[in-house]
């Protein structure tokens, strides 16, 4: 039979390979061996099973800053770049949603005061490489056990608005004696603005006859957490 006749071999993509590759280094290297760019690669292959996604993940990471960044990127802002989809994108936030859920676990069972270490792990994972800013509070027992963290807002690059008697109604509705206020700066600065300041001290006020206590606003940005208790700013 003529060969010319034959049926040709299908060609693998030349990414397969490279694949399989990355694959094989980080089973022997260990995960902690690979860069950024390689991590978020292996991740992706998750749900771009047909394509080169090291552009992708070289990408991202410079768009967004770092793997910090990626991760607290949302939906909408993930899905500006370019090959990112609905099912990349969730995908992602899977990863910071879980990375979330851990960082929550030891404050969850602890007491919060007494634990403060992993509450700053917490709220670096949670606010850090947002990149609007987010005010939440943390609603605590008579013991500082933690009954609740939520977001109260979400707002602009450089601010969301606070209504202090809303959040002292929300600690009367989920029974909590203390509060520890949250919110992020996008520019990376922790430092506590004057707005920061007048805000605190005006859930201070609407919680006190209510016999809700503030016990810190914790400021956090890309190159640190401010406390304003520890700066006595209130």
């Amino acid at each position: 039979m003529d060969d010319a006749s034959a049926e040709p071999k299908p060609v693998r993509p030349h990414h397969s390979g490279h694949r399989e590759r990355l694959r094989e280094r980080a089973r022997k290297g260990g995960l902690e061996a690979l860069p950024d760019y390689e991590l978020l690669e292996l991740y992706l292959f998750r749900s771009i099973p047909l394509r080169d996604v090291k552009p992708l993940a070289k990408d991202l990471l410079a768009r967004f800053g770092g793997l910090g960044g990626v991760l607290g990127a949302s939906v909408e802002e993930l899905k500006t770049v370019a090959g990112v989809g609905e099912s990349v994108a969730l995908e992602l936030k899977l990863a910071h949603e879980a990375a979330l859920r851990i960082g929550r676990e030891p404050v969850a069972k602890r007491t919060v005061i007494s634990s403060w270490s992993a509450l700053l792990a917490y709220v670096k994972v949670a606010l850090a490489h947002e990149s609007r800013e987010q005010f939440r509070v943390l609603f605590l027992d008579k013991k500082n056990q933690l009954i609740a963290d939520e977001v109260m807002n979400r707002g602009t690059v450089d601010h969301a608005p606070v209504y202090p008697r809303e959040v002292v109604r929300r600690a009367l509705e989920v029974s909590a004696s203390s509060l520890i206020l949250l919110h992020n700066h996008p520019s990376g600065d922790p430092n506590p603005s004057a707005a920061d300041v007048e805000m605190t001290k005006q859930v201070v006020e609407a919680g006190r006859p209510l016999r809700v206590t503030v016990h810190d606003h914790l400021v956090v940005g890309r190159d640190g957490v401010a406390s304003l208790k520890a700066l006595g700013l209130f």
